[in-house]
């Protein structure tokens, strides 16, 4: 454990805490006016991971940076509190099962102690981000359970509805059984889960035709119940085949045939051959009796084979089992052929009482989610409606937060016309800056252009409410409110609370009939309330209207690569909406942080390092370096591991102490400042540290954070293994323009490193003033008060840089010919030869010299002269004497 860099950076967090520093960085002067930055709201349900680390280094990391040039950056932290998260963890502590537990607990209780869970782990949360050196005012936190903040999302829904872009509609979505709701597009890409499920090739015999059958295929055996047409692709070529066996006649796709036969082997004989049009309007005998001609609406349409674009020969047979109740694609083709829908199975994924061998069943059993479907297909082979069945494996959804199979259901929902700005909010796109740029028209860019519609409605309880009041007669009145204020106007109720148990209270006569206006019981997505966030959090438009417009859009936001189809989306999207704005200009994307062994990190595997322990073992500056120099900066995932924030410590923080320890032996009242001397090295160490700034400033101009950071590494390695190992003698001797150069440099390099390594950086900066007299020092009181440094054109040098690393080219070569012949580097040489030295200015080739302890570097063909005169081994044995003599000193 290094106890040094772990108390060192305690005692600057205290310093800061002490002083007020974050707070002064936020207030004081700023030439450049504000810098607006949305941090997007986590939720406080559990402990902080290295994923909500990673994204709150980038957080950190671009408001110092932009504070240091002159900006004025607020860094508000946000909670996001609703949803599924926190229902599920007190349904847990309630000993829940089903939604119908909380109906009987009551709403207001479940939702009043959802309240009080919100923020259990808050303080954790803020100890975790305090001693990861990021600074945000998590005092003044905005809340999405706030009023304030409910508020201003039911003014964003107003808006939507009044520009026609909210809209109900009876859809094909898929619905968590367990949690008995609706999810959004993403939430569903969020839970897949490669699993093995069962599928069936089905017969349905022919009306027209007995003993001849239509095969088909599913791996959705429940939903056959619900069976009512047949697709087929009216060009494909389809065949009949007679099974020698029985004699009876299988219709499949011709391409699909020999795939499909091999389930059930048999002696099978194509009769004939016929193009897909030929089937279509034939009727077939239904699979199962439970839903009779006098319940069937529509039953005419029912039964019959259909022609669709769907229908593909990659799996299957080539023909659709339609189930209009359970499939996107089924629902939209009983539409089109007007066809009876049955929904047999429940919204809580329970068959329906009709279906009366299987009643009551659950369709996906969370312990056996196969066992449902072999029931099915039992059933159907004792009836002799199956041709074959098999295991088939492949990635199914499931619920993001309880891990139930998801099912494709058909049901009522709330949209956000999305498809309708899409053209828009694609040109608007195009406007946003993105790190790495090729999330902007690959990740994003792609998800945006595949938009849909947005399904916002929620059959839940804690969750900001969607503002409908409707009538509960036939007259079909309809009322959005955009606030509170018009609520308590229309009803003559004071609204004290905007959630669920409260405003479902609040009734009142409708104008148009007379009627209960009552409000719809949905809630909203919690991806609304994210999505509004920048609206919200300022309590617009009913409060600073005049600094939101002002400052809207953001300057930068930062999230993980997951959120291009999430957060980044959802505040595009309303924005776009409502404002014809992106809702940010500039956005880095982080990407997925792993386990050592390449797997997902995992509290059950127990397979990564708690964050907590790697902070107090190393200290929050390595773990930021590794963070921020690692591909995970660039969109990739990376493989956490301990031993490289154990290098990063080892060659970033450990080595700048060590320099710091050397310049503070020797720094004896010598005033700061820019040194003007004409040695090389001084020169040279100097034109590096510009180049720095230059390379630093550039990478984070274009919030480039990985290209701002890697070079710091290699300085350090050159300020400390090159320059001060090369200068020791000249510090011993008292040089003070060695001392002054060493003590601008690391002046500098604390500003330059002050974003990304906030402690070392501050340690530096204020070890440095404690250093100068009391008579010139201009004591600031932290860096991160200080000024972003600049880079000096002329003092880059760029051939001093070139010809000191080509002298580094030629001593590492000379060292490897050493190694090679076994000659010590205490043993002097006559001489090395190079084809480079030329090159070189006679105050290099004497570095090169002293470093290849060589009498001289000549002109030529390279090579080392390996002869050891008796003077040269006389020279080797004094040094090696004085050498022993001095540790024996030290010791």
């Amino acid at each position: 454990m290094s106890s040094t860099t772990t108390a060192r950076e305690k005692e600057i967090l205290q310093y800061w805490r002490e002083q007020n520093i974050f707070e002064k960085s936020v207030q004081k002067d700023a030439p450049k006016g504000e810098y607006v930055f949305y941090d997007g709201p986590p939720f406080a349900t559990g402990l902080p991971h290295y994923g909500h680390l990673v994204a709150s280094i980038m957080k950190d990391v671009v408001p110092r940076y932009q504070t240091m040039r002159g900006f004025r950056v607020e860094r508000r932290w946000g909670w996001d509190c609703h949803g599924l998260p926190i229902e599920n963890i007190v349904e847990k502590e309630l000993g829940f099962k089903q939604k119908k537990d909380i109906i009987a607990y009551g709403i207001d209780k479940f939702n009043e102690t959802c309240r009080s869970k919100v923020l259990s782990y808050a303080r954790e949360w803020e100890k975790t981000i305090e001693r990861l050196g990021r600074w945000a005012d998590m005092q003044n936190a905005y809340q999405t359970m706030d009023r304030d903040y409910m508020e201003s999302i039911w003014w964003v829904f107003k808006e939507l509805w009044d520009k026609k872009l909210i809209y109900q509609d009876y859809r094909s979505l898929h619905i968590c059984p367990r949690c008995e709701t609706t999810l959004s597009q993403q939430e569903v890409s969020e839970g897949y889960q490669d699993v093995t499920d069962i599928s069936a090739i089905v017969k349905f015999e022919l009306v027209d035709e007995p003993g001849t059958f239509i095969l088909a295929w599913t791996t959705t055996p429940w939903t056959l119940p619900g069976n009512v047409a047949l697709a087929v692709s009216t060009d494909s070529v389809y065949v009949q085949v007679t099974d020698a066996a029985d004699g009876k006649k299988y219709i499949l796709q011709k391409e699909t045939c020999e795939r499909v036969l091999a389930h059930r082997p048999g002696d099978y004989a194509v009769v004939q051959e016929f193009k897909g049009s030929a089937l279509v309007d034939r009727k077939y005998q239904p699979l199962f009796p439970y839903f009779n001609k006098s319940k069937l609406p529509r039953r005419k349409n029912a039964f019959t084979v259909y022609a669709a674009d769907f229908v593909t020969t990659e799996e299957g047979t080539g023909v659709v089992h339609i189930a209009p109740g359970f499939g996107e694609d089924d629902l939209n083709l009983g539409r089109e052929k007007k066809l009876p829908l049955i929904t047999h199975v429940t919204l809580d994924g329970h068959f329906t009482p009709e279906v009366k061998d299987f009643a009551g069943l659950p369709v996906k059993p969370i312990d056996d989610p196969k066992s449902t479907d072999k029931k099915i297909v039992d059933f159907l082979q004792a009836r002799d409606s199956l041709f074959a069945t098999s295991e088939f494996s492949h990635s199914y959804p499931h619920c993001w937060r309880c891990e139930t199979p998801l099912l494709n259901y058909a049901t009522e929902s709330w949209f956000v016309k999305v498809t309708k700005i899409k053209t828009k909010a694609i040109k608007l796109a195009q406007k946003i800056g993105w790190t790495p740029e090729h999330i902007k028209e690959g990740r994003f860019g792609k998800w945006l252009e595949g938009a849909r519609d947005w399904s916002i409605s929620r059959q839940r309880f804690w969750a900001s409410v969607m503002p409908i009041w409707q009538c509960d007669q036939a007259c079909g009145e309809q009322i959005v409110f955009g606030s509170a204020a018009e609520l308590e106007a229309a009803s003559g109720q004071t609204v004290a609370d905007l959630h669920k148990h409260v405003v479902d209270l609040v009734t009142f006569a409708c104008k148009k009939c007379g009627g209960i206006m009552r409000r719809v019981p949905d809630v909203l997505d919690t991806w609304f309330d994210s999505g509004s966030m920048p609206y919200a959090q300022m309590h617009y438009p009913f409060e600073n209207q005049e600094r939101f417009e002002k400052n809207f859009p953001a300057e930068f936001i930062a999230e993980g690569v997951d959120q291009t189809r999430a957060w980044f989306y959802y505040l595009h999207v309303l924005a776009t909406a409502l404002k014809k704005k992106p809702a940010f200009k500039n956005v880095i994307v982080n990407g997925i942080v792993l386990a050592e062994d390449g797997k997902k990190m995992s509290k059950k595997l127990n397979n990564y390092p708690d964050p907590n322990v790697v902070l107090e073992t190393y200290g929050a500056d390595a773990l930021r370096y590794y963070l921020l120099s690692s591909p995970v900066m660039e969109a990739e995932s990376i493989n956490f591991s301990e031993t490289g924030v154990k290098e990063a410590q080892q060659q970033t923080v450990n080595l700048l102490e060590n320099v710091l320890s050397f310049y503070l032996l020797f720094a004896k009242d010598l005033p700061a400042g820019q040194p003007k001397s004409k040695h090389p090295l001084d020169r040279w160490i100097v034109a590096r540290l510009h180049q720095l700034i230059a390379q630093a400033t550039e990478a984070m101009e274009d919030y480039d954070l990985v290209h701002a950071v890697r070079p710091i590494q290699g300085f350090i390695g050159d300020l400390s293994r090159w320059y001060v190992r090369r200068s020791r003698d000249r510090f011993k001797a008292g040089d003070k323009a060695a001392v002054r150069t060493l003590g601008y440099v690391l002046a500098e390099l604390a500003k330059v490193i002050a974003p990304f390594m906030p402690f070392i950086a501050e340690s530096i900066y204020q070890q440095l003033q404690l250093g100068e007299p009391a008579s010139t020092a201009k004591r600031g009181e932290s860096v991160h008060l200080d000024a972003w440094p600049k880079a000096g054109k002329r003092l880059i040098n760029p051939e001093l840089l070139a010809q000191m690393e080509q002298a580094r080219t030629i001593v590492e070569r000379g060292l490897a010919a050493r190694a090679l012949a076994g000659i010590k580097i205490r043993q002097p040489l006559q001489r090395f030869c190079s084809e480079a030295v030329e090159k070189l200015p006679p105050e290099l080739v004497e570095i090169v010299c002293d470093e290849l302890n060589v009498k001289e570097v000549v002109q030529g063909p390279e090579a080392l002269d390996t002869t050891i005169t008796d003077a040269l081994k006389l020279e080797g044995l004094s040094r090696e004497v004085i050498r022993q003599l001095n540790q024996l000193r030290k010791e």
